[in-house]
């Protein structure tokens, strides 16, 4: 186990990386089965089988064991048949199985009222957000960032203020945003905005500083001018590195989307959950939390398998699929490390 498992800094043994893969989402699945199924494990509640003699309970109502065993003992001092029940987790609990079922359910039923969205297209509508909020954020963070890496004074000049400014939380600028932008999308791009924009120039600023400088003087030595600089030199050298910063960021541009949403008018996934929480339709609130991490996480498997496949020489220890997919499909390939041979000259 030490030596196969805890090698500091060694690559894991391929066999078992897609085990450990599968078991990482495994048992959080089967922690949340225990607390669903096993009924001396939790349950705080009772759910009401038999409400017996006591008017006042219902069947499948859930109730606390401690009201339910105060309400059997004073029937059972009145004379009267007590209740029966079976222990039960609270109502914004649901198991596995009722979050899968809802699943099906939540793209197929129609919402309760008119005009409100169906869960696909609150997605939809999220995803605009996300989209529009980081592609202004990088727009404008992406060039400054690589600026303030390469020149001194224009770092001098922008990261001070903006170093100040990250720390401020962008849901404070909430208020702001409505005054200035309306209450429609607007704000709630703004507030993605704010949140990813500041940090991306650092980032993007550190990874940019992070270049040989020995490539830097040769260039300069060759005569290189400052746009070749920039277009040939320092650009692709941190290509891949910049490529994985704004995978990061992009991943910080979702932990934004619930709270930017929140402000103005509530639209998008988060005026779903909000509504099935309202209905205690909480199997359909665990749906639409899981189908935002689903869709986040999915997208930054594509993007990393799409940087494996664009940047080869930097992930030489990983395998693209879309890379190999690629050179399935290109004619006369020959794989890597397959020996040649040349025909001989007698």
């Amino acid at each position: 186990m030490k030596t196969r498992f805890f090698r500091p800094f060694r690559p894991l043994d391929p066999h078992w990386s897609p085990l450990l893969t599968i078991g990482s989402f495994l048992l959080p699945l089967l922690l949340w089965a225990a607390f669903s199924y096993i009924p001396w494990l939790w349950h705080p509640y009772v759910k009401i089988t038999d409400p017996g003699s006591l008017t006042f309970l219902q069947k499948n109502m859930l109730m606390k064991k401690a009201d339910f065993n105060s309400a059997n003992q004073k029937a059972i001092v009145e004379g009267k048949t007590p209740a029966k029940g079976i222990p039960a987790n609270p109502i914004f609990l649901p198991a596995p199985h009722e979050v899968a079922i809802a699943f099906y359910k939540a793209f197929t039923t129609p919402p309760r009222r008119p005009g409100e969205p169906w869960l696909h297209e609150s997605l939809w509508h999220s995803i605009q957000i996300i989209f529009w909020g980081f592609f202004y954020s990088s727009l404008i963070g992406l060039p400054l960032g690589i600026l303030c890496g390469v020149y001194p004074p224009i770092a001098r000049l922008t990261e001070p203020v903006i170093d100040f400014i990250r720390y401020m939380p962008a849901p404070a600028f909430g208020a702001l945003a409505v005054a200035i932008l309306g209450i429609y999308d607007a704000p709630k791009i703004a507030i993605i905005f704010i949140g990813t924009f500041f940090q991306q120039v650092l980032v993007i600023a550190n990874t940019t500083r992070n270049v040989e400088y020995n490539l830097i003087e040769a260039a300069l030595t060759l005569g290189t001018s400052q746009r070749q600089l920039l277009s040939r030199v320092v650009i692709p050298a941190i290509a891949p590195n910049l490529y994985q910063d704004m995978r990061i960021l992009l991943g910080w541009a979702w932990t934004y989307l619930i709270v930017a949403e929140y402000i103005g008018a509530s639209s998008g996934i988060t005026f779903f959950i909000n509504q099935q929480a309202k209905y205690r339709i909480y199997d359909n609130v665990y749906v639409a939390i899981i189908m935002i991490g689903i869709i986040g996480f999915v997208t930054d498997r594509v993007l990393d398998d799409l940087g494996k496949a664009l940047f080869p020489w930097h992930f030489r220890d990983s395998r693209s699929i879309i890379g190999s997919f690629y050179n399935w499909l290109k004619p006369n390939y020959v794989p890597r490390n397959f020996p040649i041979r040349v025909p001989s000259s007698k």
